[in-house]
């Protein structure tokens, strides 16, 4: 559906700032990031604590963008002398309106849902039950804000016959404005708890915020052992279908056995006892499924079919994985589902994290699409061209019809199964390139990503990045919206590789990186990465390779001053450096005693251009030490101010850390630098809990042993077995970062949620532990040495460090694979 410039104005209640071309749009922006066609586009301006969207109209409007709403006055208007600007009093409001006036065009079925957790589970799980009856639209992602709603709103189209959407809030007077967009006719109320609880006063008044989703449904379904749920409803007389052990609830829990795979519930509903198998047992998907039985269940299938389709119920794919692949290639894995939506996201994700590089994808028909094949193909072949892959791997009888249709530019093979693809593709099929690789679940496409990923024993370091997004934004609620941020990416990122956070980083607009040496630095540029990059410990060997990649140096002597002032002196532009003062680190800086021959030099190096003047904290973490880091603070404004008043100019301050940041918000000036809490850690404990975890280090069991008493395990004879013992050997050793320290159990890990520890030594490629208290243990098995369910800090103190150091001592021969949403 598109909608013309004339109506817009009355659609968004606006007024018009500026009028230019008539023209017609058919998708809405609210990330400049995500442009695809320029012409047919409306960008939503908004405002942020950190970013504001009418800093990218000049972007925007260059990339071919004509239609804009704003909420402030646009500077030099006469550069955009053709565009609309749509002026309103809060774009976010104005963005809502659209979705509201495009969802009133559809007089369908939506099903909203809402909940503390597992909303994004149920929906994608109803999507899956649903499917071949419906042509559903539903939210993409998480999408479940106040932005997120519209946006999802937006995507229903005339060929929709049932929508799905999440909603989510986190203050008061949030949801009337969604249920006002999405007018759910079905609601699902997943579950209540603590997640996002600061914006309420009691647990009850967000249950109360929460049902205004749900004020007008046909029927409201949730599980009746929600107390301060089910009171809620009870009181407010909204129309129900519930589960729970309630002989009220209208599937009652009889039985719930869990087994190793899978789950069988016993339930009487309608006066019969009736059994649904999943393949799931863990308690969360118990509850999602249960909220997906009564929706079968309430819209009438039979029980044959709801047992059919619950037993068939497949694993969601929350994330993408980024990993190493064979030939320098990368495999962005998505191997589980394909979709239409999630095809699009997929192929989008791996344009944006790798813009410069050459992309294949490997695709499997896409079933029961709602479309001709025809229709669907044609769509995937404008995708394939828009995203710019140059290559397809075609996999099933359906989407061999492609082939024709494709682009010229792009190159392609066809396979009938995926065992033809297995046994034909050659191992230098792929040369340093990007895999793209996306497949329904029954063409079995974890077969290919396990072939094409580069063969690393079976230790692995999972990192997150949409908890390390989800930190950083933490760490910005405490600091000004006028205060930059410098994240630090030395040392590979602690461990957790450097290019692809880097890459994350310059998508969510970090203002400046840095890394310890020049190396790093120029990996990060050869990667693509264009952001300003500080180099904390420059040589003069590399000063060469610091001006031909654009790095920035720390300069923290007057000896290097001098001779990076010598090396840059016949240059006829400036060159950027960064000053380290010392206050009290006594570690690297320019004393007080220096800042006169400093001024000296600079005045006598034109071509130096300043770029910041920063100190390094001591003691910042520790309230022991606050007299001294005031001290250390009053030093360092005593010798910028000398500085910058020889200057003429005022440089770049900052100051504080991770820890700093928080505890003296009062120093934060103009930029502030996050280092270990971007990952997860806070190490003066003060906002720990809101932290998300993002390096996750495991092993997998190689081979199992019981052993008899009086024997030993390892090395030396170190681990002996004073009982009949059962041990197993993880493939960790010191080699891959797991520390000799940690032998003879002074750690343990975690098997089945179970800790193990170590015995005997530590070995260079493996260690040994005590499994005797987890007999159902079995070879392949997991082992957590840190992640989320066993924090890093178990290792840390185990060996008597910190977390730095544990992060950076795992090795580059472990394998690193990056996850995102």
């Amino acid at each position: 559906m598109k909608y013309n410039t004339v109506s817009l104005k009355d659609i968004l209640n606006a007024k018009w700032q500026q009028k230019g071309l008539l023209g017609q749009i058919h998708e809405i922006l609210t990330d400049s990031r995500n442009l695809h066609d320029g012409a047919g586009t409306l960008f939503f301006a908004i405002p942020g604590l950190h970013h504001n969207g009418h800093d990218y109209i000049g972007i925007l409007y260059d990339a071919g963008v004509r239609h804009f709403v704003v909420s402030q006055k646009i500077k030099n208007q006469h550069l955009f002398h053709d565009a609309n600007f749509f002026e309103v009093d809060n774009t976010i409001k104005a963005l809502q309106r659209i979705g509201r006036h495009h969802r009133k065009h559809f007089h369908i079925p939506i099903i909203g849902i809402t909940g503390s957790n597992g909303k994004t589970i149920i929906k994608e799980w109803l999507f899956q039950l649903l499917h071949q009856d419906y042509h559903i639209c539903r939210s993409p992602k998480s999408f479940n804000s106040q932005i997120g709603v519209p946006l999802s709103v937006w995507q229903l189209k005339k060929q929709h016959d049932l929508g799905i959407f999440e909603a989510g809030i986190s203050q008061v007077d949030e949801m009337e404005n969604l249920a006002f967009l999405m007018l759910p006719s079905i609601g699902i109320f997943a579950n209540i708890g603590q997640a996002h609880s600061e914006g309420f006063a009691s647990l009850q008044q967000k249950v109360n915020e929460k049902l205004k989703l749900f004020t007008k449904v046909e029927r409201l379904i949730y599980c009746k052992d929600h107390e301060v749920i089910d009171k809620a409803v009870i009181e407010q007389r909204i129309p129900v279908y519930t589960w729970g052990k309630s002989r009220d609830a209208n599937i009652c829990i009889r039985t719930i056995e869990q087994e190793a795979f899978r789950t069988t519930i016993t339930a009487t509903t309608e006066g019969k006892e009736e059994k649904v198998v999943i393949p799931f047992t863990d308690e969360a998907s118990i509850e999602n499924a249960m909220h997906c039985w009564c929706l079968l269940k309430w819209k009438g299938y039979p029980s044959e079919k709801i047992i059919q389709r619950l037993a068939g119920l497949e694993q969601v794919s929350m994330r993408l994985e980024i990993r190493p692949g064979i030939n320098q290639c990368i495999l962005v894995n998505d191997s589980y589902n394909a979709d239409l939506d999630g095809l699009e996201a997929a192929l989008e994700f791996t344009n944006r994290q790798f813009p410069n590089q050459n992309k294949a994808a490997i695709l499997s028909d896409i079933l029961q699409s709602g479309r001709t094949n025809e229709q669907l193909y044609q769509i995937v072949a404008g995708l394939l061209k828009k995203y710019r892959f140059q290559k397809l791997v075609a996999i099933g009888s359906g989407i061999k019809q492609m082939v024709s249709i494709l682009d010229v530019d792009i190159r392609w093979n066809h396979f009938d199964t995926t065992e033809d693809f297995l046994s034909q593709q050659q191992h230098n099929t792929f040369q340093s390139e990007v895999l793209l690789i996306k497949g329904a679940r029954v063409f079995g496409f974890e077969r290919i990503a396990q072939r094409l990923s580069h063969k690393v024993h079976q230790t692995q370091l999972e990192v997150n990045i949409n908890a390390l997004i989800h930190n950083i934004r933490v760490y910005q609620k405490y600091i000004k919206p006028t205060t930059r941020m410098m994240l630090m990416v030395k040392a590979a990122a602690y461990g957790s590789g450097s290019i692809e956070i880097a890459r994350a980083l310059a998508f969510h607009k970090i203002d400046y990186l840095a890394v310890a040496y020049a190396d790093e630095g120029i990996e990060l540029r050869e990667g693509g990465i264009r952001l300003p990059i500080l180099v904390l410990n420059p040589e003069e060997a590399v000063f060469d390779s610091i001006l031909r990649y654009e790095l920035e140096p720390e300069i923290y002597s007057i000896r290097l001053l001098r001779a990076f002032a010598n090396f840059t002196g016949s240059l006829q532009k400036q060159v950027p450096i960064h000053l380290k003062l010392d206050t009290g680190m006594h570690r690297l800086g320019f004393a007080a005693s220096d800042i006169d021959e400093l001024i000296s030099v600079l005045h006598g190096n034109t071509q130096l251009k300043v770029m910041s003047i920063f100190s390094h904290l001591a003691g910042s973490e520790s309230a022991e030490h606050d007299a001294y880091t005031k001290h250390q603070y009053h030093q360092y404004q005593d010798m910028y101010e000398r500085i910058a008043l020889s200057l003429k100019y005022r440089p770049i301050q900052h100051i504080l850390n991770s820890s700093g940041i928080l505890r003296f918000p009062q120093y934060q000036m103009d930029m502030v630098r996050l280092g270990i809490g971007a990952y997860g850690v806070d190490g003066g404990g003060m906002i720990q809990n809101e932290l998300q975890n993002v390096l996750r280090l495991s092993a997998r069991i190689s081979q199992i042993k019981d052993i008899e008493a009086a024997n030993s395990v390892g090395y030396s004879r170190k681990g002996r077995v004073e009982r009949a013992t059962r041990i197993a050997t993880l493939s960790i050793g010191y080699a891959d970062g797991l520390p000799r320290k940690c032998g003879n159990g002074q750690f343990s890990v975690l098997i089945k949620g179970k800790k193990a520890p170590t015995i005997g030594n530590i070995c260079m490629d493996m260690c040994m532990v005590d499994i005797t208290n987890i007999p159902d243990a079995k070879e392949g098995d997991q082992a957590i040495i840190f992640g989320e369910e066993w924090p890093v800090q178990h290792l840390a103190e185990a060996i008597g460090t910190i977390p730095y150091e544990v992060f950076a001592q795992i090795a580059p021969r472990v394998r690193r694979v990056y996850v995102q949403e």
